[in-house]
């Protein structure tokens, strides 16, 4: 028997479709309910990585979490992973298939429509209920010939629609109205009705614009949901999350300060969030024109989705010679992944992998060198920190491959091999290693060598707790039986 869908749209990105999701996964799962969640199309450099060895955007690994199941490449069939302003990296059903230039992405459109539903029908036939979570915003009529990701689906696969409203940014009435004022009316007849998310006070204090939304749309009004404060719990799906609360600094108010520098492609940024979540640490997102705080005890570069044109956008930030004052007043620098390739002395992109061809000089604070190739290290690892013995897990996804001396003093030992490099004296390091401080023994000894205290708790148990929050939030403010029973 095949499972009933409904999908999530929204009036805009970034409006919390991802954390409904998140939420109604978990409350349909406490409703005895094997649910799935489904993105047909995300762009996001914030990736996971399945146990397949392929990958998916992070908020479908988080609401996967809340599902209850694992994360697998059909949740996510079409994953674009920006490289510049005009191009992305397209992953289809887990694996990488092209780069392409975003005018040419519309024509490759419509072949993806196949891969996507049959995605779709997989987790379909293998679960009762399957929610369905949009991108953008099917506003976007210009973008509708050939869409896969709001409408276009919605239609393929015959689902109910959701339209979600941000109340916090502003003109919500607008957003909901003028949506339906500018949808075909084909694509309207799927919408069910609509939600208003983000509401900062008493959400009774809405019941007129709330009517009135009903009264203009003949749409049914399913609840009106407060902000959801905890949200900075949970990794944030993308950049824009980091510059409007989920990772956004500084955060926390403890006695140590941990700054981390925002890149254009930043990517895979969530490591930070077991940081984040320490009340011993202060977090800092450095962002562009902004200085390195002189009172960070440890600077972060994360990873990269474009290191050598993030190397350059740190070198015009004048980040190099931050780091190099850093250095000399003692502090300490941890490179993850792209961060860890633009601390050695060179990267060279022979092959144009992830831009121009060229060779670049990095920072030389770590004496290895990186070479870029389109061999994709995508794998899921358990290894152990060097200088602790800690049991570590994580997950690598990065192209390129480092060595030199520095790397005889690994950050991490991978089946007894080493991993990253540590210079002498032990100030900078560097490790391809994601989610690391998601362990909370090591994250706990991590934090102790700079004298802040931690609790130890592994981050997954408080992503767990936080997804239960989630979803009682959900079911005090929103009609879920309602819309549960949707569902077709």
């Amino acid at each position: 028997m095949t499972g009933r869908g409904l999908m999530i749209q929204g009036c805009g990105s970034n409006v919390g479709k991802s954390m409904l999701v998140a939420g109604l996964c978990r409350a349909a799962r406490r409703r005895g309910l094997s649910v799935a969640p489904f993105k047909p199309q995300n762009m996001s450099n914030n990736a996971a990585v399945t146990a397949d060895g392929g990958e998916i955007g992070r908020a479908q690994a988080l609401q996967a979490l809340a599902a209850g199941i694992a994360p697998t490449t059909d949740m996510n069939p079409v994953l674009l992973k920006p490289e510049s302003e005009t191009g992305a990296q397209v992953i289809v059903q887990g694996r990488r298939t092209a780069t392409v230039r975003a005018r040419d992405y519309a024509a490759m459109k419509p072949a993806l429509m196949a891969p996507v539903l049959q995605s779709y029908r997989r987790l379909a036939g293998a679960h009762d209920l399957v929610i369905v979570e949009g991108a953008g915003s099917p506003a976007e009529v210009n973008l509708r010939a050939g869409d896969i990701a709001n409408m276009g689906f919605a239609r393929a696969a015959d689902l109910p629609v959701i339209l979600v409203g941000d109340i916090d940014r502003g003109g919500v009435i607008a957003q909901i109205v003028g949506t339906q004022a500018v949808l075909d009316p084909a694509d309207a007849a799927l919408v069910a009705g609509f939600v208003v998310n983000k509401f900062r006070g008493d959400p009774a204090l809405f019941a007129e614009g709330h009517d009135l939304i009903v009264r203009r749309t003949g749409w049914r009004g399913f609840g009106v949901v407060p902000w959801f404060a905890e949200a900075r719990l949970l990794p944030a799906e993308d950049a824009l999350d980091l510059a409007s609360g989920g990772g956004a600094g500084p955060q926390g108010g403890g006695g140590l300060t941990i700054a981390c520098l925002v890149f254009p492609r930043i990517a895979n940024f969530d490591d930070l969030g077991a940081l984040a979540a320490e009340p011993g640490v202060t977090l800092i997102m450095v962002r562009e024109g902004a200085v390195i705080p002189p009172e960070a005890r440890l600077v972060i570069l994360p990873g990269s989705k474009s290191t050598r044109a993030d190397l350059a956008f740190l070198r015009r930030q004048g980040w190099d010679i931050d780091l190099a004052a850093h250095l000399r007043r003692g502090g300490h620098v941890l490179g993850i992944c792209g961060g860890f390739q633009m601390l050695g002395r060179t990267i060279a992109d022979p092959d144009g992998i992830e831009g121009p061809p060229g060779h670049d000089p990095g920072l030389g604070l770590l004496d290895v060198d990186t070479v870029m190739s389109g061999d994709k290290r995508l794998a899921r690892v358990s290894a152990r920190h060097a200088a602790t013995g800690l049991a570590v897990e994580g997950y690598e996804i990065h192209l390129g491959r480092s060595s030199g001396p520095d790397c005889a003093r690994p950050f991490a030992l991978i089946d007894g091999r080493p991993e990253g490099a540590i210079a002498p004296g032990g100030q900078v390091a560097g490790s391809y290693l994601h989610g690391l401080f998601d362990s909370g023994p090591f994250r706990a000894a991590w934090l102790r060598g700079f004298g802040a205290a931690s609790d130890g708790r592994d981050h997954d148990a408080v992503v767990e707790a936080t997804l239960d929050r989630l979803a009682d939030h959900v079911e005090a403010h929103l009609d879920v039986g309602a819309i549960l029973g949707l569902a077709r």
